[in-house]
């Protein structure tokens, strides 16, 4: 002992920097973490196991994931501590801080804060091309996938095709990638979907049989903005799919990272810094990181952040009202 305290001074009168292990220098940090991505062949899946590994490299606090049905999941799985970081679009996100969503049957789910912005979430959707298929006026009377039940898509389309008076045969639920399959073997007519861009199921399927893209008509995107006053105004670029050769118009929501409350802040703050300053090594990972960045936290207007990521936005000199940044 008397030996390592000798080399310990040595070093430290050397001006050598010594870093202690983590659970050393945080004894109120967990020894471990997990965040709630989704299923296989969706965007949360690739982008989730991204950053949870970059911010493990940061914080030395390793970060599992978790594969959930989506954000729906992920916010009954965060609020009750099942696991400590979600993500989640803000839509669903709204509907769980109000208690408003048919899925949370009445229940406020608000030991939930957001940490820091994602990107965008579009809806659109794929069909063979052999099946003519390429509008939604052409949707009534099909069978249609629309990802596992507790997603975005799964939440918000079946409420959309009420809203724009589309009446499928049939309304299929399950994994992006089992969903891709059904629509290549037939079982299913279309895969609509919501996700940032590309999404890896719909490239996997395009690079299997020929396909036809397409979204809302702008009297459709009129309709449900006015319905959905979460919905924004998106656009998939032309080349997002090798097949996509114009701009294509839709509606979208925002992704935010979220943390359960309890959280403690500093090591929040070490992971919004890690996510935040690291983009290309996002961007590696998934293309949609490219809107992974901090100017996006005003795409969030209702959801409280987490007193770690308000200390680091502002810090920054990015504004956070006070009525978005509670002590706890």
């Amino acid at each position: 002992m008397i030996r390592f305290r000798l080399q310990m001074a040595i070093l430290a009168l050397a001006g050598v920097l010594i870093a202690l292990p983590a659970s050393a220098q945080n004894p109120n940090w967990p020894k471990s973490l997990t965040l709630g991505t989704a299923s296989v062949g969706g965007v949360f899946f690739v982008y989730g196991q991204v950053w949870a590994n970059l911010a493990s490299d940061a914080v030395k606090v390793p970060i599992s994931t978790r594969q959930t049905d989506g954000p729906n999941h992920n916010i009954i799985l965060t609020d009750s501590k099942q696991v400590e970081l979600g993500m989640t679009t803000m839509g669903v996100a709204l509907q769980g801080w109000n208690g408003t969503g048919a899925w949370t049957q009445g229940k406020k789910f608000q030991n939930i804060r957001a940490i820091f912005p994602m990107y965008d979430t579009m809806f659109h959707f794929v069909a063979l091309q052999k099946s003519g298929v390429n509008s939604l006026a052409q949707l009534n009377g099909k069978n249609i996938g629309v990802g596992p039940r507790a997603g975005t898509p799964g939440t918000y389309l079946p409420l959309m095709f009420e809203a724009l008076n589309i009446k499928p045969a049939a309304i299929r639920n399950g994994g992006a990638s089992d969903m891709s399959s059904q629509l290549g073997d037939g079982l299913i007519d279309v895969f609509g979907f919501a996700a940032g861009l590309p999404f890896p199921a719909y490239s996997e399927i395009e690079a299997q049989r020929p396909v036809a893209f397409f979204a809302f008509s702008k009297s459709e995107i009129a309709t449900l903005k006015q319905k959905f006053p979460e919905l924004s105004d998106s656009t998939i670029p032309k080349g997002t799919y090798k097949t996509l050769t114009e701009d294509q118009p839709t509606v979208g929501v925002f992704n935010f990272a979220i943390a359960n409350k309890d959280m403690p802040d500093d090591l929040v703050y070490g992971i919004v810094k890690a996510v935040m300053e690291n983009n290309p090594r996002m961007v590696q990972g998934h293309a949609a990181a490219k809107e992974t960045l901090p100017q996006n936290v005003t795409k969030n207007s209702f959801l409280p952040f987490h007193p770690g990521a308000v200390k680091y936005f502002r810090e920054k000199g990015f504004a956070i009202p006070d009525s978005l940044a509670p002590k706890s």
